[in-house]
């Protein structure tokens, strides 16, 4: 018998952008949708995740575990664990809400304790839902009520009697009860609520470990946690960001580069199309970038890579420019990658709007082209709210792009 011999070869297309035929197929099928990647955190990308489970139900999200803030803060702090708010915020985002969904799952996930209530008086709600009492739990049908009951009451087992559940999302509390009860892993409570949720799409944190965002500004000041980088709970950064890293404290913090697992790469390796989407830029986009294997996982996919660069005012990116962003994106991809990799396996395009006064800093298409990065300009901002970009209009291009 002959031998057969399998050769890989690249094969360059044009597209028509937006493309009407694909789009109108894609609204059609969304089950045999595209694989959109995104590596992004924080809640920038919800209304563009809302409005893609109409084209795709096979987009694909990394987000970011390390959250020190708000009532994530409080989850790390008494359970030593990734921060799960921005995880549970996507997977909402991506929720089936139509009737072909389970909009009572949906109404328990994203409901959150009272803020102004004692916290006993807030225990005795918790216990109430574990006990199935509860309106938002007693309107879910069997044997869903009963799987969620078990993770309330988990919870509850095992929360410290000092923890503070003003605010808390039911949702939160879901995934932290599921993270402990599975051998501190993720994924299996992230695959349980997805199907309880009727999520359209896949989402897993960058990494599953216990880590920290640590960033060092250019005059001198170092910024313990991502919530001092954010300027959302402390003022706004007074410098800009010299070099960012992970670490596995916030006490004389040192850099640490934890490797990729495989099955986070082979989901990037698997996507069709892979976006830098607008966000915090360092705290939601980079430091999804920071895992040694990342690089060489995008650079591996022959697939189109395309960046969203922020419109508006990101406290994150004082003082630089579009093509200085442009660069510390490439730079944060070849240090993930495991060798020395070429730009264009990296970032292909960077999407604009034609109006550049919404960027930061300013834009040089033309430094931006010379590093070998087309620029794409288009109308994408939302009328009336230039400030913001237009989720359908971003969908439409993207989508054309596969």
């Amino acid at each position: 018998m002959a031998e057969k011999f399998m050769q890989k070869i690249s094969i360059s297309r044009s597209v028509m952008i937006p493309d009407p035929v694909k789009l109108s197929r894609y609204l059609k099928a969304p089950e045999f949708g595209p694989k959109i990647l995104f590596f992004s955190g924080g809640t920038a990308l919800n209304p563009l995740s809302r409005a893609l489970v109409s084209y795709t139900h096979n987009s694909i999200h990394l987000v970011t575990p390390f959250d020190s803030g708000g009532s994530s803060a409080r989850l790390r702090n008494a359970f030593n664990m990734p921060a799960v708010g921005d995880l549970r915020s996507r997977l909402m985002a991506l929720a089936d809400q139509s009737v072909k969904g389970n909009p009572e799952i949906y109404s328990l996930f994203t409901h959150r304790l009272p803020q102004d209530q004692d916290n006993n008086k807030l225990k005795v709600m918790l216990m109430r839902m574990a006990e199935g009492h509860h309106r938002l739990v007693r309107s879910i049908l069997e044997p869903m009520r009963t799987i969620v009951r078990g993770y309330i009451t988990a919870f509850i087992r095992k929360m410290p009697d000092s923890f503070d559940l003003k605010g808390a999302s039911i949702g939160n509390l879901i995934l932290t009860a599921g993270y402990f009860s599975h051998n501190r892993h993720m994924d299996p409570v992230i695959f349980l609520f997805s199907k309880l949720a009727e999520v359209r799409g896949t989402v897993r944190p960058i990494m599953n470990k216990h880590l920290h965002l640590i960033t060092h500004l250019e005059n001198g000041r170092i910024l313990l946690g991502q919530h001092e980088l954010t300027g959302k709970e402390t003022i706004p950064i007074d410098s800009r960001v010299k070099h960012i890293f992970l670490s596995a404290g916030l006490g004389n913090p040192s850099p640490l580069q934890p490797r990729l697992k495989e099955k986070v790469r082979r989901l990037i390796q698997e996507a069709e199309l892979i976006c830098y989407p607008m966000g915090s830029f360092y705290s939601s986009l980079i430091a999804n970038l920071l895992p040694l294997g990342v690089g060489s996982a995008i650079a591996e996919n022959d697939c189109p890579k395309v960046f969203i660069p922020n419109t508006g005012h990101d406290p994150e990116q004082k003082n630089t420019t579009l093509f200085q962003r442009v660069k510390t994106l490439l730079y944060y991809l070849q240090q993930s990658s495991e060798k020395s990799c070429p730009r264009d396996r990296l970032l292909n395009f960077v999407l604009l709007d034609k109006n550049h006064a919404l960027y930061d800093g300013g834009v040089d298409v033309r430094a931006i082209e010379n590093i070998g990065v087309q620029v794409f300009e288009d109308f994408l901002a939302r009328p009336g709210q230039e400030s913001m970009l237009d989720e359908n209009l971003l969908i439409e291009r993207l989508l054309s792009m596969v």
